[in-house]
């Protein structure tokens, strides 16, 4: 829910749930560039990624509401049914982008969390996409909730695992350089201001502390898990980073290790690039990710599902209503899983079981 919103008995379940503290010791922009229509709405400009493409315009147009985003808490269902003999369910979660109350409602009604906000999955195994911050309210009671769920569900047998964002990587370059100016491929451009233009919320840079940065940083960006190639971004360019998971994973840590900022802006930039599996040859995009890191079926998010069909929203909101969004997109010959359900636009924040019948 925005901020400001809500009293009663949801209002300080909310409050006690964004006071939960984490141990210090648990560890672990883009191309929606948009050009105006005459009536002043903002379309996504088809992929075209010219050579040294940069993330300096915003990337997303977010859907501003003028009340409080409503999200009924059902009453959380049966935890998932667990198993001795082998791994729990299987879970993943789309782009959360600060929204922390969503993301509780979510987990309660797929019976992961109890109604204190406590891992009750046993040994169910979770997966978040990436991108936990910016544009929503929270974004740092969302890590400190997924650093605290981590730490609950391996005790219980399970586990609760998080991906490399894009988002993380723009807050992480905000707090190291700041104002530096890095080689954009189109002028000067810095962290800071990129950072800002996409959705940045002060709040979470006052709260930033050393564990969350040593958390982020450490995050994989790739891995293999039941045939389904978890990804954050919908993009090709994490060839460009190795030939197995464990080398595109060990070269992203050891980039932000040496701290470069063109470095770092240069891999920042490659993690905002999307829709390559979107239209013809996005089949083949796919499989070119799935026969190098192995795997059937690719998940990812990033990309919103309301911008992957074409829904897209007035960005004022006027008409009151924001997009549908049932579930899971699939797409691409079925080789490819959406999850970003377009929480920061009204949408739906995603929490989906695998595997996904189709």
């Amino acid at each position: 829910m925005t901020q400001g919103a809500g009293q009663g008995p949801e209002a300080e379940r909310t409050a006690t749930l964004r006071d939960f503290r984490v141990p210090a010791y648990v560890n672990e922009t883009g191309p929606y560039a948009h050009s105006a229509h005459p009536d002043g709405t903002a379309t996504p400009v088809e992929e075209s990624y010219p050579e040294g493409y940069t993330p300096t315009e915003r990337d997303l147009p977010v859907i501003h509401r003028g009340d409080t985003l409503q999200v009924p808490v059902e009453p959380a269902s049966a935890p998932a049914a667990q198993s001795t003999a082998g791994p729990g369910a299987l879970f993943v979660v789309g782009d959360v982008h600060g929204y922390l109350d969503e993301l509780v409602a979510a987990l309660q009604q797929k019976g992961l969390i109890d109604t204190a906000g406590q891992w009750c999955a046993g040994t169910a195994r979770l997966w978040f996409l990436g991108d936990f911050t910016d544009r929503g309210p929270d974004g740092i009671g969302v890590i400190d909730l997924v650093m605290r769920l981590s730490a609950e569900a391996a005790a219980a047998g399970g586990y609760c695992k998080a991906l490399m964002g894009n988002h993380e990587l723009l807050l992480l370059g905000a707090k190291r350089f700041g104002d530096t100016p890095v080689n954009s491929g189109a002028g000067t451009a810095t962290f800071q201001a990129a950072w800002l233009l996409n959705g940045g919320q002060k709040t979470d840079m006052d709260r930033l502390q050393d564990h969350h940065l040593q958390w982020m940083a450490r995050l994989d960006a790739v891995e293999e898990v039941d045939g389904y190639l978890l990804v954050h971004s919908d993009t090709t360019a994490y060839l460009d980073y190795g030939d197995s998971i464990e080398a595109v994973n060990d070269t992203v840590r050891e980039t932000l290790t040496r701290n470069d900022a063109d470095e770092c802006w240069d891999l920042f930039r490659k993690f905002t690039k999307r829709f390559s599996f979107r239209d013809e040859g996005g089949a083949d995009a796919v499989r070119s990710l799935l026969d190098t890191y192995g795997g059937t079926r690719i998940v990812h998010g990033h990309s919103p599902i309301p911008y992957l069909l074409g829904q897209v929203g007035s960005e004022d909101g006027e008409d009151g209503a924001g997009p549908v969004v049932e579930g899971p997109h699939v797409y691409a010959d079925g080789l490819a899983i959406a999850m970003d359900g377009g929480v920061t636009m009204a949408g739906k924040l995603l929490v989906q079981q695998l595997p996904l019948d189709i």
